[in-house]
């Protein structure tokens, strides 16, 4: 049979030879490395045989899929675990996740401390067995048979929803056997370094009607010292938590009246606010108009829109005058409404229309989390209506701003375009053409960007951007989202230069997606000590003694007078204790008046990150925290 490798080779090998042994014959090194194959596109086991001609990867932990059938097999090796110490705990899934892997178990058992110390100990047992893991398959009726004869309710109930006809796959690993579709890696020797990392509730399949079932959370690497660098940044994270660092700063709470609706307290705000400003700013300089759209609105704009029928779940519904009325959960019917409210030329295109507008969804109580997952956040929405010769330079122009925005917060970035779905409507040329022009425009501005297949939304392909923390943490922001849909939906139209009437095509984009969300994200990245334009507070103005406190006062006035942020500190405290407090709440910059500075006319000046800076006048420091503040830095 011929194997086609990804370079483009062509190599023979015999009819039913497997992924490991074709590894063998290219390295006896890459064997060992390899974890998984990737089968004409799909993923496979790499110890199983291969008839035919075929494309073939090869995967080793670099690789997504590798890494993903390592984890998933430490899944099972963490199951097996589970059913050697409890054996009466039952069954429900564990896949692998994005660093790890979790299992959900049907038990009152707790999990303590100690008792997940022994499952480690029993995983490292599982580990030296190097148990071999061979996949077997069952008819559907035999296979919910045998899971019962197991005991294994909640399988049972997965196969009884596959079609009558399906063959039901296992792996068997010593004497643990799991209901799975794989892959796997060959043997259980081959998954090192498994750290259980928490235990968590989890509703069987999700949904608020079932059981809670106990989850554990764990994860494996190849390398101990990557497990540790693992570690290391999670702890790291940890410190950055930006709840904790919103409750020290006093940026934001989440309170019990209000569960998923974030309360910002003063100096929050004026974080916000400083977003917002330059958020305004930026857009302004691009060309966009801002619009403001009601927050609550006819039941029959969403059944245009199709959020009714789609998305209603997710909404707030309410009656008006024995009317159905919906809180919004997105901006953009609306925006709809904004364009149709006059007739437009084809003079007046491309039209860039912006909006911060606070919409609201409903999330499952389980899934808030601090300002990442919240019921209401305010969305920096904008929508471009164009014309399909125009298409391109827009896309152009959003990446530019993109670009421009991500790069003052010191984020990095990488860019996924998702292609048509399955379950789409419109014309396929259409949305070709709308393909394409998004890979044109990324790639003439010298852009990379990955593919994900079929992964757009029903009515338009998009560029996701995928910002880089200082961890190397990636958060999904923004996003440009072409849509040959709505404008049909709600009969948008433009005059063209023939004195026709046509159609105009619209990009939906947000750049931070939500306020609360990109505060959260940035909370992170900075660990609270946020740069001097965007801190609460740049200043903070210390007495040395009683003495100098009118003085402190008149500095204080001439700052806030050039448009900066300043506290003062007149209490009677020792000045080492007020330089502490005020490194601790990450103020930029500190001054400190003592007597000889009243008496020769300067400021003692430190720095968050410089430390003591010595003396300069008044007009020397505004100078300086100014270029900052004016540059962004």
């Amino acid at each position: 049979m011929n194997i086609t490798f990804p370079d483009g080779s062509v190599r023979v090998f015999d009819d039913g030879i497997n992924a490991l042994a074709i590894a063998e014959a290219i390295s006896p090194r890459l064997k060992k490395a390899t974890l998984a194959a990737e089968l004409d596109g799909e993923l496979y086991d790499a110890s199983l045989p291969i008839h035919g001609d075929h494309t073939l990867k090869l995967l080793t932990f670099a690789d997504e899929g590798g890494r993903w059938a390592y984890r998933h097999t430490g899944s099972h090796i963490l199951a097996q675990a589970v059913k050697r110490l409890f054996p009466e705990v039952k069954l429900a899934i564990g896949p692998a996740i994005d660093n790890g892997f979790y299992y959900d178990f049907d038990t009152d058992r707790p999990f303590s401390p100690e008792e997940i110390l022994a499952i480690e100990k029993e995983i490292a047992k599982i580990v030296s067995e190097n148990l071999p893991l061979e996949r077997f398959e069952l008819p559907r009726q035999e296979a919910i048979e045998y899971v019962e004869k197991l005991g294994e309710t909640y399988k049972a109930e997965l196969i009884r929803d596959l079609p009558e006809d399906a063959i039901i796959s296992f792996y068997r690993q010593g004497e643990f056997v799991d209901l799975c579709a794989g892959p796997h890696v060959e043997s259980t020797g081959k998954v090192k370094n498994i750290k259980i990392m928490s235990i968590a509730g989890a509703y069987w399949r999700g949904s608020e009607k079932n059981k809670m079932l106990k989850r554990i959370y764990a994860t494996a690497f190849e390398k101990k010292a990557d497990l540790d660098a693992y570690l290391t940044m999670l702890e790291e994270a940890k410190k950055r938590d930006h709840r904790k660092i919103g409750k020290e700063l006093g940026l934001f709470t989440i309170m019990d009246e209000g569960p998923g609706f974030p309360f910002f307290l003063p100096k929050g705000m004026v974080l916000k606010n400083t977003l917002i400003e330059y958020w305004r700013e930026v857009h302004k300089r691009y060309g966009y108009v801002e619009i403001s759209t009601p927050i609550i609105l006819s039941r029959q704009l969403w059944e245009t829109s199709g959020h009714w029928d789609h998305y209603k779940e997710n909404m707030y519904t309410t009656l008006i005058d024995e009317e159905d009325f919906a809180v919004k959960p997105m901006n953009c019917p609306g925006g709809m409404l904004v364009y149709k409210s006059e007739m437009h030329s084809y003079r007046d295109l491309p039209l860039r229309m912006g909006e911060l507008g606070l919409v609201h969804r409903h999330e499952l109580s389980g899934a808030l989390h601090g300002l990442f997952r919240v019921r209401c956040f305010t969305q920096d929405d904008a929508h471009i209506f164009m014309t399909w010769e125009q298409m391109k330079d827009e896309i152009k122009n959003v990446v530019r701003l993109f670009d421009e925005v991500y790069s003052v917060f010191g984020l990095k970035y990488s860019i996924e375009l998702s292609t048509m779905p399955e379950s789409h409507i419109g014309d396929v040329k259409d949305w070709d053409f709308a393909t394409e022009m998004l890979r044109l425009a990324v790639t003439e501005m010298g852009k990379d960007f990955e593919v994900n297949e079929g992964d757009g939304a029903f009515y338009g392909p998009k560029l996701d951007f995928h910002l880089a923390d200082c961890l190397g943490r990636t958060w999904q922001c923004g996003t440009i989202q072409l849509d040959m849909q709505l404008p049909e939906r709600f009969d948008l139209e433009y005059v063209g230069q023939d004195g026709l009437k046509h159609r105009p095509v619209m990009i939906h984009r947000v750049v931070f997606g939500s306020i609360e969300r990109f505060i959260g994200v940035i909370t992170e990245h900075f660990a609270g000590a946020f740069p001097t334009w965007l801190a609460p507070v740049q200043v903070s103005v210390m007495a040395m003694t009683d003495r100098t406190a009118e003085a402190v006062v008149d500095v204080k006035a001439q700052l806030e007078a050039a448009g900066l942020r300043v506290e003062t500190d007149l209490r009677n405290e020792k000045i080492g204790f007020k330089i502490r407090e005020a490194q601790m709440q990450k103020i930029p910059y500190m001054l400190i008046i003592g007597d000889k500075e009243v008496e020769n006319g300067v400021v003692a000046v430190r720095s968050r990150k410089g430390g003591d800076l010595g003396t300069m006048t008044l007009e020397d420091f505004l100078a300086k925290i100014q270029s900052e503040v004016n540059e962004k830095l």
